[in-house]
C-alpha cells in the first residue's frame, strides 16, 4: 500500500459531535475503497475502528483509532476520533499529527457542543478542513440550515459544492456543482451562480476570471477551493447519509482533490522537509500495551525509519531501538521493513518513549512541539478490592497510555487519586483495569477540581527568609503586593536600583508558582492573582536562588492566608435535547443542580435547552434524565471555565 509520491498521500482525521455519524463515514469509506469487504455498523458492534469491547458495549469511539485505504491511487490514512466531551485528549493527539480533517455534522442538529470543541482545537493546530453534513436521510434534516449554523458559531464562509436531490426519506443522491453535469435543474444551476460568486469573493484568480468572463471554470474553482482550504479562509461543504451510503464517493474525490499531502505541509524545521531522504523525525503520539508488548505510534515527519535502526528520544536523551515497523489497521496489524516521511506507523521495540516524545537519529538531533494534554477536571479515590492486586503498576500502565489521566495520593487520606476528564472517561479507565488487568477496583465518589481565587489582595507584605545551620546560611528579604487577576497568574518585578538581582527575581517568581499549587482554604490550585514583587535585600555571603525561591514561596503563602478569598467550582455548558412534552420536568431539575438555563428552543416536537451548571452537580444526569423523559432525553456537556461556589 506504499506511495512513493508524497503528493499521493493523505492523512486526515474524523471529527464531530457523539452520533453525528463520524465511524459510519469511516466504514462506507473502507468499504467503497475496498479496505473492508463488508460493512461494519455501529449499533451491531461490528465497525473496524470500534474494536474495543467498551466501544462496542456502550455504542460510541472512545480511542483514535486509524485505519489505511487507497482510492484514486492516492493513500488516505484515516484516524476515526472521539466525539465525547470526556475523550478529547485523544482528538487533540491525533490532530497534532494529521494534515487535514472531515469535520461531520447531523444534518438535523447542525453543529452541537461537540462540534465546536473539535472545530476549535483544529483551529489551534491550523489543520485544514472540508465538511460533511450527514444523515439528510432523516425527519427534519436540512442542508441549509445545518450550514447556516456553521456559517454562524464556526466559520464565515463555507461553500457548498454539492446540491442534495431529495428530502429526508426521498434523498436519493447529489448533484456536483463543481463539474455540473449537463442537464442540471434549474435549482442546481442556481446554486452553482452562488458558488462562483462565493468563491470569487475570496480567490483572485476565481475573482479575475468571473469579471472577465462572466462565469468560473470546474478547473479554475477546484483550484481556488484547494487553496482556500489548504489557508483555512474557505469551508468545503459536502453533503450525505453515510448510513444509506450517499455522498461517500464524492467525499473521498473531495479528500483528494482539496486537504493537503504532506509535501504541502510546513516543514517542522528547514532542514527537516518531508523527504525520505532527510534525517528522520518522528513525534510519539500514542501508546498502547497490547498482550505482546509496547506499541508506539509515530508521525514520521521527514527522512526514513527502517527496522533495526537506533533512534534518539530527544527529550530523555535515551536511546531506543525499533525492533519492528508495523502498519496499522485498527487492530489488525501488518509489518513493513520502513516508513518514509508522511508515514503513520507504528513501532514495536521503544520501552520508554512517551507521548509527546520526538525519535530522531541520535548524531542530529530535533525536538518536535508535543501535543498538549488537558488538566483533570474530576477524581475519584481508587483502591484494590483484593489483598495482593497490584494497583499501583496498573495505574501507571494507565497514565501511560492516556496522559490525560493522572494519578496522585492524597496527602490528607493517603488514599490513591485517579483524576480524569469527566465521569465516563474514569468509568472506563476503571473498567480498563477490571478487564485488562483483571483487577477489582472500589472506586469513591467522583470529586471535582476546585480552584482558590484572589478577591481583595495585600500591600507590601514583608517576609523575611533567614536560615543558619552551621555552614552557608540562607538569607532573602521580599516585599510583596497581591492583587486579584481575570485569570491566571502573572508576576510583576517594580524593583528598582538592582536591590534584587536578576537571577533572584526570577527564583522569586518560580516560588510564587510553588505557592500557587496549594491555597489556603482547601488545597486547591490558586489562579486569578498578580503578584508584584515590590522591594527586596540581599546579603553579600548568605543570599541565593535557593534563598529567593524560597522567599517567594513562603512569602506568597503568608500573603494568601492575609488576602480575602474565594472557591471557585468547574462549569459546564449543557445542551439538553428532550420532547417538548418533558421539557417543564427537565428545566426544574436543572434549576435544582444549581442550573442557569439561557435558552430553549422547540422544532418539530423536540426541545433543545442550554444551560450552565456546576459540574459536580452532573454526576448521575444521564441517568436521572433517560428516567423523567422515558429513556428519550440527550445531553452533552462541554467544559466552561469556572465559577464562584457557593
Amino acid at each position: 500500500m506504499r506511495t512513493s509520491n508524497l503528493d499521493h498521500v493523505r492523512n486526515l482525521g474524523i471529527l464531530a459531535h457523539v452520533d453525528a455519524g463520524k465511524t459510519a463515514v469511516t466504514e462506507r469509506i473502507l468499504h467503497l475503497t475496498g479496505a473492508t469487504h463488508k460493512q461494519g455498523e455501529v449499533h451491531d458492534g461490528t465497525t473496524v475502528t470500534d474494536f474495543d469491547p467498551q466501544e462496542r458495549d456502550r455504542g460510541i469511539t472512545i480511542f483514535a483509532a486509524a485505519v489505511t485505504c487507497v482510492w484514486d491511487g492516492h493513500r488516505i490514512t484515516v484516524i476515526d476520533t472521539p466525539g465525547h466531551v470526556d475523550f478529547t485528549d485523544e482528538v487533540e493527539r491525533s490532530l497534532r499529527v494529521l494534515d487535514g480533517a472531515i469535520a461531520v455534522f447531523d444534518g438535523v442538529a447542525g453543529v452541537e457542543p461537540q462540534s465546536e470543541t473539535v472545530w476549535r482545537q483544529a483551529d489551534r493546530h491550523g489543520v485544514p478542513r472540508i465538511a460533511f453534513v450527514n444523515k439528510l436521510d432523516r425527519a427534519g434534516a436540512d442542508l441549509d440550515t445545518a450550514v447556516e449554523s456553521i456559517r454562524r458559531r464556526l466559520h464565515p464562509a463555507p461553500l457548498v459544492v454539492q446540491l442534495q436531490i431529495g428530502r429526508e426519506d426521498g434523498f436519493t443522491g447529489v448533484v456536483d456543482l463543481v463539474r455540473l453535469p449537463e442537464g442540471a435543474p434549474a435549482e442546481a444551476r442556481r446554486r452553482r451562480r452562488e458558488l462562483e460568486e462565493a468563491v470569487a469573493e475570496l480567490h483572485p484568480l476565481a475573482l479575475d476570471e468571473f469579471c472577465a468572463a462572466g462565469t468560473v471554470s470546474a478547473e479554475t474553482l477546484e483550484k481556488a477551493l484547494r487553496e482556500l482550504t489548504r489557508t483555512g479562509d474557505g469551508l468545503v461543504v459536502l453533503c450525505g447519509a453515510a448510513y444509506r451510503d450517499r455522498g461517500i464517493e464524492p467525499l473521498l474525490d473531495a479528500v483528494v482533490a482539496y486537504l493537503p499531502s504532506p509535501s504541502d505541509v510546513t516543514p517542522v524545521r528547514a532542514d527537516r522537509p518531508a523527504d525520505p531522504a532527510a534525517p528522520p523525525a518522528a513525534l510519539v503520539f500514542k501508546v498502547v500495551a497490547t498482550t505482546t508488548g509496547r506499541l508506539t505510534s509515530v508521525r514520521v515527519y521527514s527522512g526514513t525509519l527502517r527496522k533495526g535502526d537506533q533512534v534518539l528520544d530527544a527529550g530523555t536523551g535515551r536511546t531506543e531501538r525499533i525492533a519492528r515497523i508495523l502498519r496499522v489497521q485498527a487492530d489488525r496489524l501488518s509489518e513493513v521493513d520502513s516508513a518514509v516521511a508522511g508515514d503513520i506507523v507504528a513501532l514495536a521495540g521503544p520501552k520508554a518513549a512517551r507521548v509527546g516524545a520526538t525519535l530522531c537519529v541520535p548524531g542530529d538531533p530535533v525536538l518536535l512541539e508535543p501535543p498538549v494534554t488537558a488538566a483533570p477536571v474530576v477524581s475519584v479515590a481508587v483502591e484494590a478490592r483484593r489483598n495482593g492486586d497490584r494497583l499501583a503498576p496498573a495505574l501507571a500502565w494507565l497514565a501511560e497510555e492516556d496522559p490525560s489521566l493522572v494519578v496522585r495520593t492524597d496527602p490528607e487520606t493517603g488514599q490513591t487519586v485517579l483524576a480524569g476528564l469527566g465521569e465516563l472517561h474514569l468509568e472506563v479507565a476503571v473498567e480498563k483495569l477490571r478487564r485488562g488487568r483483571g483487577l477489582e477496583v472500589a472506586v469513591g465518589r467522583p470529586q471535582v477540581a476546585y480552584r482558590e481565587t484572589v478577591v481583595r489582595g495585600v500591600s507590601g507584605l514583608v517576609h523575611r527568609h533567614v536560615k543558619q545551620d552551621g555552614g552557608a546560611g540562607q538569607f532573602a528579604h521580599v516585599v510583596l503586593d497581591v492583587e486579584p487577576l481575570d485569570d491566571g497568574f502573572e508576576f510583576v518585578s517594580a524593583v528598582v536600583g538592582g536591590r534584587v538581582p536578576r537571577e533572584y527575581v526570577r527564583a522569586v517568581e518560580a516560588g510564587c508558582r510553588d505557592a500557587l499549587a496549594d491555597g489556603p482554604l482547601g488545597g486547591h490550585p490558586v489562579t486569578g492573582v498578580r503578584v508584584t514583587l515590590v522591594d527586596g535585600a540581599t546579603h553579600v555571603k548568605d543570599s541565593s536562588e535557593t534563598a529567593f525561591r524560597a522567599a517567594g514561596r513562603f512569602g506568597l503563602r503568608e500573603a494568601l492566608r492575609a488576602s480575602e478569598l474565594r472557591l471557585l467550582e468547574p462549569i459546564a455548558a449543557v445542551v439538553v435535547t428532550v420532547p417538548d412534552d418533558a421539557v417543564g420536568g427537565v428545566l426544574g431539575d436543572l434549576a435544582a443542580r444549581r442550573g442557569r438555563v439561557a435558552g430553549s428552543a422547540v422544532r418539530s416536537g423536540t426541545a433543545v435547552v442550554t444551560a450552565t451548571v456546576p459540574l459536580a452537580e452532573l454526576f448521575g444526569y444521564a441517568n436521572r434524565l433517560r428516567s423523567r423523559t422515558q429513556g428519550r432525553g440527550t445531553f452533552a456537556a462541554r467544559p466552561a471555565g469556572y465559577a464562584p461556589a457557593p
